[in-house]
């Protein structure tokens, strides 16, 4: 079957946000290739970009992948208040939940905050310090 893994671009702070997300979902990075890993783009990527990161991966839980990239200056900045997409997590557990809701919202924006919501789940939502926004959610029904 065909498998979704989010992919987000940020304006030079991937590493940093991907170092922040290892820490909270825990694992080592799949990949992590910087702009200067390619010889064909030193044309393209100034010298201040060229540690930045061109594509990393961070593998959560059994089959999915979080991955990123740094967008260079040459392509322009990304408004971090208008991405409306959101990454949704599904807990095993509401003690899961509650772990990855607290440690991934640290610093950033809650939305709403995690509880029981009216259509039977445990859910929550946040814009992360990075700009991304996330969805938890526990569901009983779906867990046994």
């Amino acid at each position: 079957m065909a498998q979704i893994n989010p992919y987000i671009h940020f304006n030079g702070n991937a590493e940093e946000a991907f170092t922040f997300y290892k820490s909270v979902f825990g694992g080592e990075f799949a990949m992590l290739v910087r702009f200067k890993d390619f010889e064909n783009l030193d044309d393209q990527v100034s010298d201040k970009e060229a540690n930045k990161i061109m594509h990393i991966a961070l593998p959560i839980g059994k089959t999915n992948v979080l991955m990123a990239s740094d967008t260079p200056e040459s392509m322009g900045k990304h408004n971090e208040n208008e991405t409306r997409s959101k990454i949704s997590i599904s807990a095993e557990s509401k003690e899961e939940a509650d772990k990855l809701f607290n440690g991934l919202s640290e610093g950033g924006t809650i939305e709403m905050p995690i509880a029981d919501s009216p259509w039977g789940s445990y859910f929550g939502m946040f814009r992360d310090k990075y700009g991304i926004e996330w969805m938890v959610d526990f569901d009983e029904k779906h867990n046994i």
